[in-house]
């Protein structure tokens, strides 16, 4: 039995880890840009104003379908992109030292929770214990035949069986830039001493190998993924304590350096709310007080006291209302109509007297006709 180092115990900053893992990224990066005669390879000048088409640069001549279209922008054909890549651009990063130890806790203590390495699509349930560490022996292994073996008998092999399933053709142009095949990937084998474990195990593929003392995120956490399946030897699993440290014991190998404290020591939050030693202490509930009600805004339509303050005869009004409902209810009772409103006669509008004019006389001249 081998006792598990405390960088286990690290808490998993998964945006801290994927922050510098970005970072990380770049710094592969070739300064690479495009030409400075690009989109300016041919004679062309704007036709300036008053000709209904557009200030942009047109190719000269005629007799083609070339002559007369747009130049040189980034919205014409054949023109140059805009803000052209520059071989001085700022390609990589620096990354804070203490960021870059924080990441590397976060992905050595995901590999040590099964629910994350089953998320990421590893196959362990045959495996016999996690983290899965295998003796030194492992180290002096030559043929990659007894390193097969090894993994059937840690149970690591069905997760070699995926990686061969999934080999695939690359969707894209990388088919014709040497890089045809992707495939998924497998276990991660970290050691202390290369005794001839990387020349037995680098033939099967999926598999990376990694020094103890050189950690990479880059494989820890494939595209910031956390939670790699981890096969450790025991002399590396045993390294791990003096390289990092722990909370209390500051790390042997890496300068002023402690493993991060979790902000949380237990995440179950109503687990907290629900323990009776901390319950007991909290002060009772105070069913007594009330709300504040100088700064909340009161329906007037609903609220009669707000509505008083707006209008007086509300009261007067709403008391009309209940005695009318009341010698309405108690007449129906009775069998009695309630008394009809008397409508007042409405004055007819006066009619326009009639036109008394006659009718003119036809001219002596007309009547001749």
């Amino acid at each position: 039995m081998v006792k598990t180092p405390a960088v286990f115990g690290a808490p998993i900053r998964v945006d801290v880890l994927n922050f510098v893992h970005d970072q990380m990224r770049r710094n592969s990066q070739q300064a690479h840009a495009v030409s400075v005669k690009a989109g300016h390879q041919t004679s062309a000048e704007s036709w300036g104003t008053g000709r209904a088409v557009a200030r942009i640069p047109r190719v000269h001549g005629g007799g083609t379908s070339r002559s007369g279209q747009g130049a040189y922008g980034n919205m014409c054909r054949g023109g140059h992109m805009f803000a052209p890549i520059k071989v001085f651009r700022r390609w990589h990063r620096h990354i804070n030292v203490q960021q870059r130890r924080y990441a590397m806790c976060a992905a050595i203590a995901s590999t040590g929770v099964p629910a994350l390495t089953l998320a990421r699509g590893h196959r362990i349930e045959k495996t016999p214990e996690f983290p899965l560490v295998m003796s030194d022996e492992a180290e002096a292994i030559k043929k990659t035949k007894a390193a097969k073996e090894v993994l059937k008998s840690l149970g690591a092999w069905s997760d070699v069986q995926k990686v061969y399933a999934s080999e695939r053709w690359r969707a894209g142009v990388g088919k014709q830039r040497n890089r045809r095949n992707i495939r998924k990937r497998g276990p991660i084998i970290i050691y202390n001493s290369d005794n001839g474990i990387t020349r037995a195990f680098r033939n099967i593929p999926g598999i990376t190998l990694l020094n103890v003392t050189r950690l990479n995120l880059l494989k820890l956490a494939p595209g910031g993924h956390v939670g790699r399946f981890a096969i450790w030897t025991e002399s590396a699993f045993k390294r791990l304590d003096g390289i990092y440290g722990s909370q209390t014991k500051e790390s042997k190998e890496k300068t002023d350096f402690h493993l991060p404290r979790p902000i949380m020591s237990n995440t179950d939050v109503m687990a907290i709310l629900n323990n009776p030693a901390i319950r007991a202490v909290l002060k009772p509930r105070n069913m007594l007080a009330q709300r504040r009600t100088s700064h909340v805004k009161k329906n007037p339509l609903k609220n009669s006291q707000v509505m008083v303050k707006l209008n007086p005869y509300a009261i007067q009004k709403k008391r009309n209302a209940i005695v009318a409902a009341k010698r309405l209810a108690a007449a129906k009772k009775k069998g009695k109509a309630p008394a009809a409103k008397v409508q007042q006669p409405v004055a007819k509008k006066a009619e326009k007297p009639k036109d008394t004019k006659q009718p003119a006389k036809p001219s002596p001249k007309k009547a001749a006709k």
